[in-house]
């Protein structure tokens, strides 16, 4: 974690804004405290994707920021709101069609865009595996949704476990601006929200029907 910048850029801002008659007494870093995207889930039948193993703890954070900031006497505040519920939400999708064109090939599920869409709105990285483990073959896919739009995707030249037509996906790492982003788009229909607590299982949003979107 690179935290140099931090001494020159934010305690000589505390420093500043006091000499001009503000007080500052504390520093905020804001929401979306890191979470593990990349390599979420580790199995040996699973590809491993290169990138950050895994994200620092709060107390890793707090142990590299705090003797810079010391020397201003505030408070650091962080907002972990993301690590919380990032994780606690998993994005379920059947796969429709295993479908090639040329080179390219492509796994089309049954969600979309407008029940994710953190991906297709600026690229973002999420860990798709096959809900069950039964291969150790592995395969350059993009992952699509039926949606008639070219951003309707989760993921692109994606290495994946090797999967088949009906068989279900886990897109991880869902729980943050995952399902309050979700929308009607294309007269989609929200899907369902299922909570798990160990071996009970309860259905905490049922699916939206057709008629409630009319």
């Amino acid at each position: 974690m690179n935290v140099v910048l931090a001494k020159p850029l934010i305690a000589n801002l505390v420093q500043q804004l006091r000499s001009d008659g503000f007080t500052i007494s504390h520093i905020d870093f804001g929401g979306g405290f890191g979470v593990q995207y990349v390599n979420a889930l580790t199995h040996e039948a699973l590809p491993s994707e290169p990138g950050e193993q895994s994200a620092p703890s709060a107390a890793d954070f707090f142990s590299a920021v705090l003797p810079v900031l010391r020397q201003t006497g505030c408070s650091v505040w962080l907002e972990p709101g993301r690590s919380i519920i990032a994780d606690a939400g998993i994005l379920l999708t059947r796969v429709l069609y295993v479908k090639e064109s040329g080179q390219k090939k492509f796994l089309v599920v049954d969600a979309a865009m407008n029940d994710l869409l953190r991906p297709s709105l600026y690229n973002a990285y999420h860990q798709i595996v096959p809900v069950t483990l039964d291969t150790y073959e592995h395969e350059k896919v993009d992952v699509v949704g039926p949606v008639c739009e070219t951003g309707d995707f989760f993921a692109k030249d994606r290495l994946m476990s090797k999967v088949k037509q009906k068989e279900t996906l886990a897109i991880l790492t869902a729980g943050a601006y995952g399902f309050v982003n979700a929308s009607n788009y294309n007269s989609r229909l929200r899907p369902a929200e299922v909570l798990v607590n160990g071996d009970r299982v309860r259905i905490i949003r049922q699916r939206q029907s057709l008629d409630q979107l009319i």
